[in-house]
């Protein structure tokens, strides 16, 4: 048991996860032990890891790894975690992904303390993502390092108390919708400006990752950065008075505290 790596769902964040720990040399396909009820994904999952466990029960996954993400969502795991609790053991130790459920409330649940919340964002999917890793009280610094480790093979993490975990849902958890909707309208501006539909969107999609890259790689702060390329009169200070006056960056700050705010709302 204490090699392989439990999925309790098969779907697009658990399978980013079991793609990134494979490619990272953290596990191999034969380490994966994925229960996943739903037979077309069940065909999907056969495909991506062919030598993957696919348990017929719970029971069997439980039974099987030592260690299990919990990839449902919120209200599914709500539903059948009274009867998960009988499965589990001390050695288990949970790793939850469901968003907005506390670790109070999922320690309960499986009567342990062996309990880590992790909330990841969709970019895992292309190892570029950003979670935020909060630990119950009985998860030990070895527990805690293999939950990193696994989250690290797919992007970058930070460490965070349960509470800021709503934040963090604010911020990266909702935060690529609003990153998608700025490229979509940065395309949008390049073809009424007279680009083509192609190169606009290739255009814009290469400056956010170009400036994120800058920010990620220099460690400057991004307002340093903005004012390197903002010259006197030119056209970047008259794009930014626009977005100034629109309240681009105070829609961008009311979005992230709306969004947490209906994180603590759902837990």
């Amino acid at each position: 048991m204490s090699n392989t790596i439990g999925f309790l769902g098969g779907g697009q964040m658990a399978t980013a996860i079991a793609k990134g720990v494979i490619a990272a040399g953290l596990a191999k396909p034969s380490d994966l032990v994925i229960y996943e009820p739903n037979a077309t994904q069940q065909t999907r999952l056969r495909e991506l890891f062919p030598e993957c466990t696919l348990p017929e029960s719970t029971q069997e996954l439980f039974d099987k790894a030592a260690r299990v993400v919990l990839a449902v969502k919120p209200q599914v795991l709500a539903e059948i975690a009274i009867s998960l609790r009988h499965h589990t053991r001390n050695e288990h130790l949970l790793v939850s992904i469901a968003a907005g459920i506390p670790l109070k409330k999922l320690s309960d649940w499986f009567e342990s303390e062996r309990v880590i919340r992790v909330m990841p964002n969709t970019p895992c999917q292309s190892r570029q993502g950003a979670s935020g890793i909060a630990v119950g009280k009985g998860v030990s610094p070895q527990d805690a390092a293999w939950c990193e480790s696994i989250f690290g093979a797919v992007g970058r993490f930070v460490r965070c108390t349960d509470d800021q975990l709503h934040a963090v849902t604010g911020l990266s958890g909702s935060g690529p919708a609003y990153v998608l909707m700025m490229i979509e309208a940065l395309s949008d501006g390049g073809v009424m400006s007279g680009l083509s539909r192609q190169t606009a969107l290739e255009l814009a999609v290469q400056t956010v990752l170009g400036a994120a890259t800058m920010v990620q790689e220099t460690g400057t702060h991004p307002a340093v950065l903005r004012e390197q390329v903002t010259s006197p009169a030119g056209t970047t200070a008259s794009a930014l008075a626009v977005l100034e006056r629109a309240g681009f960056r105070s829609a961008l700050i009311d979005a992230v505290v709306a969004a947490s705010q209906r994180s603590r709302e759902l837990s």
